[in-house]
């Protein structure tokens, strides 16, 4: 029994002459919350718009809940739900007749659709909100009404592009534990977020996407372990002499340099190569301006295979 409801295989794709996607491929496990992210331009809407639908498929192999993308799309669309990340709701609907339309479009059965409204309602918190407009809800309930709406007809895998950016604290919060109750009960969700903390706490498999080709994909633990066992962030008044010098330290295994930061990762415990790190840059007639001792975090992670830091 094959326990992947998503395989990906040998995809590219090209706009005119420009190679967005090359040749990349993964999988998701039935019932895994999968993170695929990367920064703006790296492939990532590309991938995710032909996954749904939106694009055609140009190169490759795509199988989603057993259906082949290419020639039985209309089976890959009964099977996803999908969360954009700009809010597409109607605004002169009320709650319950966004779901009740939703519904209708996917053929629902009157009863099947009126119980799965109730239990959605109840899900994302909004039973009292049922019979208002879209119009006066905040940001927040229109975003947990969207959640709602992808789950209407028990999709296979829900995919999700962004779905708590601009959201507050509290609500973002609040979105992650609907994420892991739908999880729970089965559903496989494909997750796109630009907050890493989000990635690491959700996420049972992450694939990072870069120059259209995958750099890296594990748990977040192997992530961040990928890294080493410390990092260091130094400033110097010199940062290339500083990495002429530091690269040739046992125990230092690689150095980035980011908006003027030196991003160095080490083979074992940091508070026993800081010290010589210091003493180093010291004897180079080089001035440490500040310096920061670390565990990897997904942040890190995102920063040294792809050079930049994610953005909103």
């Amino acid at each position: 029994m094959n326990e992947n409801i998503v395989e990906v295989s040998n995809f590219s794709y090209s706009y005119g002459e420009l190679e967005a996607v090359k040749d990349i491929s993964f999988q998701v496990k039935k019932g895994e919350v999968f993170s695929f992210l990367g920064p703006n331009g790296a492939g990532k809407s590309t991938v995710i718009n032909s996954l749904i639908t939106l694009l055609p498929l140009q190169k490759g192999t795509v199988q989603i809940a057993g259906y082949d993308l290419r020639t039985e799309q209309e089976n890959v669309r009964q099977s996803i739900g999908i969360v954009f990340q700009k809010i597409t709701l109607d605004k002169d609907m009320t709650v319950r007749e966004t779901l009740e339309f939703h519904g209708s479009i996917y053929l629902m059965g009157g009863a099947e659709k009126k119980n799965r409204i109730i239990e959605l309602l109840k899900l994302v918190e909004l039973t009292e909100k049922a019979d208002v407009l879209v119009s006066t809800l905040s940001g927040g309930m229109k975003r947990r009404l969207e959640i709602a709406r992808g789950l209407m007809t028990r999709p296979k895998v829900l995919f999700l592009d962004e779905p708590t950016i601009g959201l507050d604290p509290q609500t973002r919060r609040k979105t992650w534990e609907y994420l892991r109750s739908v999880n729970e009960e089965g559903t496989t969700v494909f997750l796109t977020t630009h907050y890493m903390d989000e990635a690491d706490l959700l996420s049972d498999q992450i694939a990072l996407i870069d120059h259209g080709k995958i750099v890296i994909q594990g748990t977040p633990a192997e992530l961040k372990q990928s890294l080493g066992n410390d990092i260091v962030y130094l400033e110097t008044s010199d940062n290339t002499r500083a990495t002429d010098i530091l690269k040739n330290i046992a125990g230092v295994r690689n150095i980035s340099c980011y908006e003027g930061k030196l991003l160095i990762t080490s083979e074992y415990d940091g508070t026993r190569l800081l010290p010589e790190i210091i003493r180093e840059v010291n004897e180079g007639q080089i001035d440490v301006c500040a310096v920061n001792l670390k565990k990897p975090s997904m942040d890190d992670v995102f920063l040294h295979y792809t050079g930049t830091e994610m953005r909103d």
